[in-house]
């Protein structure tokens, strides 16, 4: 069972993880959604108030079928792509071989660089993070039928802060789906509330982690009580839906998803905002900076903002 301590244990590290022998659970020092709620919004009252509860939100109706037809075209030729599957920005399945993961698809691709900054996109960043924006890492998720492995659960803030060292919980995902996510083909799972608490983990992080952690994570997870204990607080909701679904999600909240063993793969775009007052700095937990291309450091560009001037 997981020690609970609602105190912030540093002056330094907000979310200490990987430093105790074992697991202990923080109530979250930060704000879900930052804007001030009299401002005007990009979303309705309701879907912050979902998005604030729970941690999570799904948005349809963003793309027209000719962006999707084009996104959709761009996912399947970078999937199968034999030069893309030898660039190191490319994970590929354990045992298979299949693409998993491509990393900084935003500077690989000019079609999804441009969806990035979509202003549609981007003023919803924006506003939940109460600042302007920048790209902490973009990913397309192919999760091959029949081949693609489970992503176990997790917290990527958690991972975020302890090997990149970002500092506060200030940055969120959105996911968009590119080809149907149903109940069958290993959709994203989400802990509703899971965001409100900090799961401290257990275990040093190896060297050069994200060497193995990206095609099988063992270290940064949470443990299974801690797992139990919120799921049995605020229960399971799986990220079903058709093509164009955005599923936007607070970086600390709980996620993962099964394997794929149907023939229909599940593919998704990611694209993780953070607000440019939340810049990493040194891993917290971590000797190792990871690549550039799967947490800017370095090449950091701000988004043209939609509400900030």
């Amino acid at each position: 069972m997981a020690v609970v301590q609602t105190s912030i244990a540093s002056d330094r590290d907000l979310y200490p993880s990987r430093t105790y022998p074992e697991p202990v659970k923080f109530s979250r020092q930060d704000p879900v959604v930052y804007s001030d709620p009299q401002k005007a919004a990009p979303l309705t009252k309701a879907q912050l108030a979902e998005y604030e509860e729970k941690g999570f939100l799904f948005l349809d109706d963003i793309f027209g079928p000719e962006e999707l037809s084009s996104l959709i075209s761009e996912m399947k030729s970078m999937c199968l792509d034999e030069a893309i599957k030898r660039r190191p920005e490319t994970i590929t399945e354990k045992g298979s071989g299949e693409v998993r993961s491509v990393f900084s698809v935003h500077q690989l691709n000019k079609v999804f660089a441009k969806v990035a900054e979509d202003p549609r996109l981007v003023a919803v960043a924006e506003y939940i993070l109460g600042d302007s924006v920048y790209i902490h890492q973009s990913r397309l998720n192919c999760k091959p039928g029949f081949k693609g492995k489970e992503f176990y659960w997790h917290s990527d803030f958690e991972t975020w802060h302890a090997e990149d060292g970002m500092p506060r919980m200030r940055a969120l995902s959105m996911s968009i789906t590119l080809t149907p996510n149903d109940h069958n083909n290993g959709p994203l799972l989400l802990i509703p509330g899971s965001h409100k608490s900090f799961i401290s983990c257990v275990g040093e992080t190896p060297k050069d982690h994200y060497l193995s952690s990206l095609k099988q994570q063992e270290f940064g997870i949470p443990d299974k009580s801690s797992v139990a204990d919120l799921i049995e607080q605020g229960g399971i909701e799986t990220a079903v839906g058709d093509i164009g679904r955005i599923i936007l999600f607070d970086c600390n909240t709980l996620h993962g998803s099964n394997g794929n063993i149907t023939p229909y793969p599940r593919s998704n775009l990611f694209f993780v905002y953070n607000a440019l007052s939340n810049k990493v700095s040194q891993p917290f937990a971590s000797d190792s900076i990871r690549p550039e291309f799967i947490g800017a450091r370095h090449s950091i560009k701000p988004i043209k903002s939609v509400i900030f001037n």
